[in-house]
């Protein structure tokens, strides 16, 4: 006969668990809708940033410019940023962007060309650490909604890499987001910068939703509208100079791009994979509540049946 103070304690247990994964869901809804709000708050910067990249763009022919971050060498070894999270409880979030690095890796070594790591995320910096994998540099404890200021870190320290030769590119390993239940591994080129990359196209931003009860995202294109510089417009310095000072901003803004792309990733990796667990919970606790039923009502069937058992000894 099944214990049924057993069962009565399981199902307390499982109770409190749902509790607690629900409250995670819903911090980290809390979170995602944070991240929206902060990439619609960069967009203005970010705008008019590319406006004045693509007006310089027509204006000269970046095939034809010299400058250090649009220099193409030839590759004898490449920076693996790989972004990853702080935290697990998200799925297979960090799992998959950890084995696209790795793939990556294992292609570079193939064509033997040496990598170092750049690591973003504690759950990286624990795997490659315990692999013994050649890292550069290490960035852990982010804030979970990217800012600026960690962009331009991680930023700085890939230009640095970069300009004084020590890697020929800059390769970005990250997790691009696609949906509250869809996310895709990465790897996109960083440096050198593609002067093809810098035209002007429409752009997406994700808007958080409630359908039918249940939280959903939606993708919306962003008109630009006209990039052009006015065809009068007069530059105090010599345009290639002012190009030269902004394409290290174009580079921390891909970046913070990138870093609020994978933040999106996680928190809804992380809310599905807390609603699937409550769901899990509230199925388990009806199961359990119908084993404890069917098991009481077989211990007062026995009682019964002792009972009248003892009742025709004694007659």
């Amino acid at each position: 006969m099944a214990n049924l103070k057993a069962i009565r304690d399981r199902i307390k247990s499982v109770k409190n668990t749902r509790k607690i994964t629900e409250a995670m869901r819903l911090v980290a809804t809390a979170k995602v809708r944070r991240a929206q709000e902060q990439v619609i708050a960069t967009r203005p910067f970010a705008d008019r940033l590319a406006q004045v990249l693509h007006g310089l763009q027509t204006r000269l022919k970046f095939e034809d410019v010299d400058l250090p971050l649009l220099q193409e060498r030839p590759v004898e070894k490449v920076a693996l940023l790989v972004i990853s999270g702080d935290r697990g409880l998200c799925g297979g979030y960090n799992g998959n962007v950890i084995r696209r690095a790795e793939k990556r890796a294992q292609e570079l070594t193939g064509s033997n060309i040496e990598y170092t790591y750049i690591l973003v995320g504690r759950k990286a910096v624990q795997y490659f650490n315990r692999r013994e994998q050649p890292i550069d540099s290490k960035f852990t404890e982010l804030e979970q909604i990217p800012t600026a200021e960690e962009a331009s870190q991680i930023a700085d320290q890939l230009l640095s890499l970069f300009l004084s030769g020590t890697v020929d590119r800059v390769e970005l390993v990250y997790t691009k987001f696609v949906s509250l239940v869809s996310s895709r591994p990465v790897v996109q080129t960083l440096l050198p910068l593609d002067p093809q990359g810098l035209e002007a196209e429409d752009d997406e931003i994700f808007r958080l939703i409630t359908r039918s009860g249940r939280i959903d995202v939606t993708r919306e294109k962003v008109a630009v509208g006209d990039r052009a510089l006015p065809k009068d417009m007069l530059f105090e310095q010599d345009p290639v100079q002012i190009l030269d000072a902004l394409l290290p901003l174009y580079f921390s803004n891909q970046i913070l791009r990138a870093l609020q792309e994978a933040a999106a990733s996680e928190l809804a990796a992380r809310m599905t994979a807390m609603n699937n667990a409550s769901d899990n919970a509230s199925q388990l606790v009806k199961s359990l509540t119908l084993d404890y039923n069917k098991a009481r009502q077989a211990a007062i069937t026995q009682e019964i049946l002792e009972i009248v058992g003892g009742a025709e000894a004694l007659g």
